[in-house]
């Protein structure tokens, strides 16, 4: 069974940090390149990514698909059973792939 509660939660933090995002998200990349807004635009998107799969492990446990053996299974497991479709589950792998990227200018690991 679904935790709803548990699922809604993450579904409205994530809406949280979507909405912080699109409120701090500069004009010019030349506005981007300033430490402040890079830092706060990148973390923003890096926490918005672990709750979207936060959100899908919860529905693969909830739906009792298996257990993933890694965060990519996650989304094969949820398109298998059409809870998402093919593409959705091609874009939260690439999503997931983007927490990884470290910053050019910074050297900083994207990690968790």
């Amino acid at each position: 069974m679904i935790d709803r509660d548990r699922t809604l939660g993450k579904l409205d933090e994530l809406d949280g940090y979507l909405g912080e995002l699109r409120s701090v998200v500069p004009a010019t990349l030349q506005e981007y390149r300033t430490v402040e807004k890079r830092r706060s635009c990148e973390r923003l998107l890096q926490v918005s990514i672990e709750t979207a799969v936060d959100v899908c492990s919860l529905l693969v446990a909830g739906l009792r698909l298996g257990l993933p053996g890694e965060e990519n299974d996650l989304f094969e497991k949820l398109a298998a059973r059409e809870v998402i479709s093919r593409p959705m589950a091609d874009l939260l792998r690439r999503m997931k792939g983007m927490r990884n990227i470290r910053s050019t200018s910074t050297g900083a690991s994207m990690t968790r």
